[in-house]
């Protein structure tokens, strides 16, 4: 390892590396276990990456991509492992206002890359919590979803193409730009949601969309869960298309991202079963905010919603997002164990009441917050019972119905070390052996981010 630290230090600088204290001083994140790496590499180019993984790969040296540290399933854990790290390679290089597109380096955090979309008259729609820390890179290998998935889609749909380097440092590099171009294997969903364990990307070409010109957004009362999947279906229908955010909270969540010590206040009173968060946007200010509102009088008069309120301003839009985006107030009312799984629609009803159930048979002071972006079967659960120790008890509870439900352990997060456990609840044992023949033969010597996924 001591010859291996040399060279990688000779392919980055001095200045490019840390090791011992000062690498595990620089492993924090507020959200993951990073662990304390063998040393952190902060590359400049695909070329020193590609170098860096030369020399890892005969060395017999573990690897573990580094992106924004934002993610919930401890997939950048690095304990005596070596952390490559993308911050330095963050360039947004080049944006086609003519084919819509933009070329960017891994290391470019999602915030920097919308801002650079929107000064160019044009919208990258990945939207998510950790926009301000989360890189493009990691957001690619998670398949990051967020909040407008039911309108754009997950992170999938917006890659053209990319460039990868393979565990021996092999650059694939399918920078496609076009978005048709049918020509055998597609390559990019190898790295696509692979969580940086077939190959680290290091580029990608990104599909724009036309700015919006318009953004409404209503916040609503529902007295039903049976009345839910009318509401999207009914707002779908009737505003051809603009949907771009259904976000549901039940009450719990409601009350207690609007009680103090919380920052937010309730945009209705409490006491609903249900809140949604509606968003659309659009190409036409003023028709758009007329039928938003004339959508929604419909929905209150076919009972679908028993109050609604739209935000006015910028202001009150920002406020009532607020209230979505406060994980922070769940977190603290801990310990508390993170779920993100995803079920048809029409099970999840049933699969709430029986993790409920479940949870409060075992222990009858456990809690269970519920959010989610119910618009695309996404719901985020987040369960305690006061005991940090029973963390595994409360996995298996809140995991073992998705298996009769046709649900998912993960909808967004991926499965990092926290749920590879859990997968099989998800994937077929044919499905599993698949992944573990890509693995074995992409990297052999399992260099990148050993452990993850598939164990």
């Amino acid at each position: 390892m001591e010859a291996l630290l040399k060279d990688l230090e000779a392919t980055v600088g001095a200045d490019g590396m840390a090791t011992g204290e000062a690498a595990a001083e620089q492993a924090f994140s507020p959200w993951a276990r990073l662990g304390k790496p063998l040393a952190i590499v902060r590359p400049r180019s695909t070329a020193q990456v590609a170098a860096i993984l030369r020399a890892a790969h005969a060395a017999g040296g573990s690897v573990v991509p580094w992106g924004g540290r934002t993610g919930l399933v401890d997939g950048a854990s690095a304990e005596d492992q070596i952390a490559l790290s993308l911050e330095r390679m963050n360039a947004v290089e080049e944006i086609d206002p003519v084919a819509a597109t933009m070329t960017v380096q891994a290391g470019c955090v999602l915030a920097a890359a919308c801002d650079a979309a929107d000064a160019a008259g044009l919208f990258l729609p990945l939207d998510l919590g950790a926009r301000g820390s989360a890189t493009l890179g990691g957001n690619i290998s998670t398949n990051a979803g967020g909040n407008r998935v039911l309108r754009y889609g997950m992170m999938r749909e917006m890659v053209l193409g990319l460039e990868a380097v393979l565990a021996d440092g092999t650059i694939v590099s399918s920078m496609n730009r076009l978005i048709k171009n049918n020509t055998g294997y597609d390559l990019k969903q190898l790295f696509i949601g692979s969580e940086g364990t077939l190959g680290v990307v290091t580029r990608a070409v990104l599909r724009l969309r036309p700015k919006p010109a318009s953004q409404n957004t209503g916040f609503l009362a529902v007295e039903s869960f049976a009345a839910l999947p009318k509401l999207l279906r009914h707002l779908e229908g009737e505003l051809s298309g603009a949907l771009s955010a259904f976000e549901v909270m039940w009450p719990e969540f409601y009350e207690l991202v609007t009680t103090e010590p919380a920052k937010g206040r309730p945009v209705l009173p409490h006491g609903h079963p249900y809140y949604v968060l509606v968003e659309t946007l659009g190409s036409h200010p003023d028709s758009d905010a007329e039928r938003f509102e004339a959508v929604l009088a419909g929905a209150l008069e076919a009972g679908l919603v028993s109050d609604a309120v739209i935000a006015t301003s910028r202001a009150e839009r920002e406020r009532m997002w607020a209230l979505r985006d406060d994980v922070s107030q769940v977190i603290q009312n801990g310990p508390i164990v993170i779920f993100d799984v995803s079920l048809p629609i029409p099970e999840m009803e049933a699969y709430v009441a029986r993790i409920r159930a479940d949870l409060t048979a075992k222990w009858p002071q456990a809690t269970c917050v519920m959010f989610g972006h119910l618009g695309d079967g996404n719901l985020h659960v987040i369960a305690g019972a006061g005991d940090p120790k029973l963390r595994h008890q409360i996995e298996e509870v809140v995991y073992a119905p998705l298996r009769a439900f046709a649900g998912s352990v993960s909808a967004e997060h991926g499965i990092g070390l926290q749920k590879r456990e859990f997968l099989g609840v998800s994937r077929s044992p044919a499905e599993l052996a698949v992944m573990r023949t890509l693995k074995d033969a992409l990297d052999p010597k399992h260099v990148l981010n050993p452990g993850k996924i598939l164990g």
